[in-house]
């Protein structure tokens, strides 16, 4: 196995780890650098899926206690089958678009031109939720996930569908989605971490049924590398993110998303970077 290839699937992972709970759009930067690290072959797609699991794994560890009390108490706890519907409405949005939309977003919108104009687009937004936020603090309402109703987790589940869009990111969606509809900063970034879960998991399942002719025993060492990085960067990632949340509004992700945005442009406009979609 080269080591060239094992350092790209290391970065890679470290990547998804960091990006894929940040406002910043895990898939966009897997784009950009997998074009950077000339790592777009049919590998690359089935490699992507499985650090993907790896930052699923490490948000279902680190909320592994209320994981836990939700699956134990489906059945007969009228609090946790509450909880289960909220992320189930909020789940189905996506769900649904995404079956009918998967071909033209992954033929018509993975490349880091798409990307980047994402990136500065959302970022743009969040100043302005940000700035809404300040302004008219009566307008949170939820201030919990238990005080969240059918319809905020509905309207939080179409403001994940704009995620579709690589560059968006989800997590990015749904915490100013959530916050634009009324729910406080920390109740949004908690349920678009608990969203993120079954999202995530029926993301993975479906792009590994239709890619499953890809899966080699040879890349195992690449796959593992990855996977372990995803999953150990994901949980820092998670701890770092509820910690900064608690202190700090999203400003600084989104001027960080206007600049990364606009440097790929500009370097492709320029001619400095060869860009190559994914």
């Amino acid at each position: 196995m080269e080591v060239l290839l094992l350092f790209k699937a290391l970065m890679l992972g470290i990547i998804e780890g960091l990006t894929e709970f940040l406002p910043v759009s895990s898939t966009g930067h897997l784009i950009i650098a997998g074009s950077l690290l000339d790592y777009t072959n049919a590998q690359s797609k089935v490699f992507e899926i499985v650090i993907q699991l790896g930052a699923i794994l490490a948000v279902c560890w680190h909320f592994r206690a209320r994981v836990a009390l939700a699956l134990r108490g489906w059945r007969h706890d009228p609090a946790q089958q509450r909880f289960w519907l909220l992320l189930g409405v909020a789940f189905l949005p996506a769900a649904v678009l995404g079956v009918l939309l998967h071909g033209f977003i992954k033929g018509y919108l993975f490349n880091p031109i798409s990307v980047a104009c994402a990136l500065i687009g959302g970022g743009v937004l969040m100043l302005h939720i940000e700035r809404r936020a300040a302004n008219r603090p009566e307008a949170i309402r939820v201030t919990s996930t238990d005080d969240m109703r059918w319809p905020d987790a509905l309207k939080v589940g179409f403001a994940q569908c704009i995620a579709m869009w690589p560059g968006v990111s989800r997590s990015g969606a749904t915490i100013m989605g959530g916050m634009m509809f009324g729910l406080s900063r920390q109740t949004a970034t908690e349920f678009s971490f608990f969203l993120a879960i079954p999202t995530m998991f029926a993301a993975t399942l479906y792009d590994v049924a239709k890619s499953w002719n890809l899966l080699r025993a040879d890349d195992l060492p690449v796959f593992t590398v990855g996977f372990v990085a995803s999953f150990i960067f994901g949980l820092l990632a998670v701890k770092g993110l509820i910690y900064f949340v608690s202190r700090h509004t999203f400003n600084s992700f989104a001027w960080y998303r206007i600049v990364f945005g606009g440097v790929v442009l500009l370097t492709a406009g320029t001619g400095w970077v060869q860009w190559t979609a994914d």
